[in-house]
């Protein structure tokens, strides 16, 4: 099976969406699972960063038919970037002993986006000869 931006765009999508409504409803179920204590504080943080999820997944909903060009390219790259920050962190956090193992299940979705949003770029550009 040949991954295409489409698919790819909806999968981050329907990730985003989903953790925008978890962040926003029940922000404390993730900190759980990450081994990371839930106070109050943090449910600011967690609902502002539901924000920020429900916006990215509403620009690659919209995006998925859009056709290789150097937006498509940069909304990829930069979602590629901040999910390898994102995973390089949690790594980090879990070295430092502020978050269980739980946390490498985000890091292993993290990882899959970003390689995933690398490989349609590297397809494109295979593709496009450049």
């Amino acid at each position: 099976m040949r991954l295409t931006f489409r698919s790819l765009a909806t999968a981050a999508a329907a990730v985003c969406a989903a953790l925008a409504l978890t962040w926003l409803f029940v922000p404390e179920v993730l900190p759980g699972i990450w081994g990371v204590a839930y106070s109050d504080e943090t449910g600011v943080v967690a609902r502002r960063g539901a924000a920020l999820f429900l916006g990215i997944g509403v620009m690659f909903a919209l995006a998925r038919d859009a056709e290789p060009s150097p937006a498509r390219s940069a909304l990829c790259t930069g979602f590629a970037v901040a999910c390898l920050a994102l995973a390089v962190l949690g790594v980090f956090e879990l070295a430092r002993g502020r978050a269980a193992l739980g946390i490498l299940s985000a890091v292993a979705v993290e990882l899959a986006l970003a390689c995933a949003l690398l490989a349609v770029l590297r397809t494109e550009k295979v593709s496009s000869g450049k």
